[in-house]
């Protein structure tokens, strides 16, 4: 290449390249004059894919620093970051997006033409007033695609291909107004709004004090600059109805990033993100890696949730790089939660983020009184006790709503023969097998490995096999015999596995008619259900007792955000906890304190065990078939990290060791899983043996016989 070529070439540009028998697409780090290796060992690169690069230097940097802080190898790095699309080597061109619009006999209908198709004559109203409909706004205007489809066979609507940037927005309605702010959100968006560059900011707000309000109005002031917004949220669950009321509210482009679209729909999200098309991007943790073209805010809702670290792979903590990014980008980001992660809550207290706080809840609400009911000495009919029945009578009659939470999927956790004992276990893991019954099955949640039911045991051949403990489909079952004049909808995995399956029920709730609402901790996570006003919680106790130092953490937000859901719309709302251990500390601070006070309390125990947020922890994970290979990869990889750290690290910022040990859950799906937890009072002395320990191991002969990871900044420790 000449060096005139050369220099044309920028960090970020695409290029196929020849690997072994395979065309692989690398991507430009940096330009070089020479090589240490000989120019008889170089092979020419077949083609540079893009003219410009395909990420622009802040990326990079960003890119550039997830490498060295996550210790991973740069080309996973660069396959999060990359739409599917574009590691293959396609070109980045928007594509012309399919829009409805009304033939020429469309257009002489009148209206006694559709009297018997009302569905039909709303979409040719709708079109008569608005040009033009995408499928984006289907499922948000409630449009029927049955009825849309019989208008293109009639050849009275005909679909058009518009160029991306001449899409138009289509909604039923004029954008939304802001609503009015009292004095703790105004604050809020006004020190948001004020930030002239960087600033980081954890809003801290109680459950339905309208942070999402706050987001939208600093979100406004920022497009009025002419600047873009990300808004990440955990949970693909909640990107419908997020998406729902950004549309309603702004007249702009929203582009979408989630897991569950086709390459093709994430390549054009992202280059509208890119190219300044689309003026907010919405979208759950890999949505952090687009590239914006006049990047202006970073909102993380509910930040404290775990979704937002990856657990495999690329094992990186998207609200982390939300804060690295924003400090690239020099804009603010806005770390949003009613139960604010202990790590954001120590570094809002300590000033290094700015604590804006919403301690009322917005409009004439008031907090859900919370109380606790103690059945251990009471009896239970699957899993409810009487008094907690009689309470959701009572509500159901004044014609509200009833969410009822458990955590567990399935029908029941454990199938038991009732004469010898035979439990049915997973073969693959240290886990038991969850019964389910639509349809039957036996299923194991962590390796997802299925079997028929047993009809009897295979230990004594007894037919007595009993279902234990309880689970949601098992509770939908009882509510809806015991309740038969009210409709039960179940939330869970299992229930919304079809597509818009989720947004059906949502909007059947959102009608306001009495119901019962049975799931897991989806509905925990940020929903509005106006006419919910009695919580019951049937079960605390599962998680007062983990293995994890952060359980009892992950367990008073858990309560405190699905206690939220109640009384959101002016109706008082009441939250009726189950336990066993009503004295339990964690409990008994979280109903007569709050969350912050039990906060603050977890914090001070951190502080006297050197517990994280004031000490730094990194796991190396290993696991093979073979129990013996991964406890000598681990027994090597402790002994090398010994020997990296250096003399002086025997005081007090040392790094300390612990392990080989078997993870709480040893074996899961078929391989046998240990750990090395390494632990520093400082961040940069992990950090650099992090550094020097990672391609130390990579050299290891017993490496190639397990898989092994690098896991900074662990959620699971399990």
């Amino acid at each position: 290449m000449s060096e005139d070529c050369a220099q044309r070439l920028q960090p970020g540009t695409r290029i196929r390249v020849n690997f072994g028998n395979r065309e692989l697409v690398g991507v430009l780090i940096s330009v070089a004059g020479s090589s240490a290796v000989p120019m008889n060992k170089l092979k020419p690169a077949m083609a540079v894919l893009d003219s410009e690069p395909i990420l622009p230097p802040a990326l990079m940097r960003l890119f550039e620093w997830a490498v060295s802080y996550y210790q991973h190898p740069p080309g996973e790095v660069f396959m999060n970051m990359l739409p599917a699309l574009l590691r293959r080597g396609d070109a980045p061109v928007h594509e012309a997006v399919l829009q409805w619009r009304l033939s020429e006999a469309g257009m002489q209908l009148t209206c006694d033409d559709l009297k018997r198709a009302p569905r039909q004559r709303e979409i040719v109203e709708f079109l008569r007033e608005h040009g033009q409909l995408d499928r984006e706004s289907l499922t948000e205007l409630g449009i029927s695609t049955g009825a849309l489809r019989s208008l293109e066979q009639a050849a009275l609507v005909c679909t058009v291909a518009t160029p991306a940037h001449e899409l138009t927005i289509t909604t039923s309605a004029a954008a939304e107004q802001s609503h009015p702010l009292n004095a703790e959100q105004q604050a809020a968006v006004d020190a948001i709004t004020a930030a002239g560059g960087f600033d980081s900011l954890l809003l801290d707000g109680v459950t339905g004090s309208g942070k999402t309000e706050v987001y939208m109005q600093a979100i406004e002031q920022a497009l009025q600059k002419g600047r873009q917004a990300i808004v990440l949220v955990p949970e693909i669950s909640l990107t419908p109805q997020t998406i729902r009321r950004f549309r309603r509210r702004f007249r702009c482009r929203i582009a979408v990033m989630h897991s569950r679209l086709t390459d093709r729909e994430r390549l054009q999200a992202w280059l509208q993100a890119r190219d300044g098309i689309a003026q907010i991007l919405i979208g759950t943790r890999s949505a952090i890696f687009t590239p914006l073209a006049r990047p202006g805010i970073i909102i993380v809702d509910e930040e404290h949730d775990g979704s937002f670290k990856q657990q495999d792979g690329f094992r990186y903590s998207a609200r982390d790089l939300a804060v690295v990014r924003a400090r690239t980008e020099n804009i603010p980001v806005v770390l949003g939660s009613a139960t604010p992660s202990l790590e954001s809550l120590h570094n809002a207290l300590s000033s290094r983020y700015r604590h804006l706080r919403l301690t009322q809840r917005a409009g004439d609400a008031e907090r859900p009184r919370l109380r606790l009911l103690d059945t251990s000495m009471e009896p239970l009919q699957e899993g409810f006790s009487a008094r907690l029945l009689q309470d959701m009578r009572e509500h159901l009659a004044r014609g509200n709503q009833v969410l009822v939470f458990i955590n567990r999927r399935g029908f029941a956790p454990t199938l038991q023969c009732a004469d010898c004992g035979w439990v049915a276990e997973c073969s693959h893991c240290d886990a038991r097998f969850t019964l389910h019954k639509t349809p039957p099955h036996l299923r194991c949640h962590h390796c997802d490995s299925r079997r028929p039911v047993d009809r009897h045991c295979p230990g004594c051949r007894s037919r007595n096999l009993q279902a234990l403990g309880l689970g949601t489909e098992r509770s939908e079952q009882f509510l809806a015999a015991t309740f038969p004049d009210v409709t039960v909808l179940r939330v869970d995995r299992d229930s919304t596995r079809s597509k818009d399956r989720f947004n059906v029920m949502l909007n059947e709730v959102h009608q306001g008619k009495p119901c019962i609402l049975v799931g897991t901790q989806m509905l925990a996570k940020g929903h509005h259900f106006p006419a919910v006003t009695l919580v019951a919680v049937l079960d605390a106790d599962g998680g007062l007792f983990s293995a994890d130092f952060r359980g009892q953490e992950h367990t008073a937000q858990l309560l405190v955000q699905v206690a939220g859901r109640s009384g959101r719309a002016g109706l008082p709302g009441e939250v009726v906890i189950q336990t066993r251990h009503a004295a339990h500390p964690t409990l008994q601070a979280l109903v007569t304190e709050g969350y912050e006070h039990f906060a603050r309390s977890v914090l001070q125990e951190r502080h006297i065990a050197k517990m994280p947020p004031f000490s730094f922890i990194a796991l190396l994970r290993a696991e093979a078939v073979d129990f013996h290979k991964v406890e000598l990869f681990l027994e090597e990889a402790r002994h090398c990290a010994e020997a990296l750290l250096p003399v002086q690290d025997a005081q007090a910022s040392t790094v300390r060791l612990l392990g080989p040990l078997p993870s709480p859950m040893e074996r899961r799906a078929g391989r046998y899983r240990m750990q090395v937890q390494l632990q520093a009072d400082q961040r940069k002395p992990l950090q650099v043996l992090l550094g020097r320990l990672a391609p130390t191991l990579e050299a290891l002969r017993s490496a190639r016989a397990v898989r092994w990871s690098i896991d900074v900044d662990p959620v699971d420790m399990i």
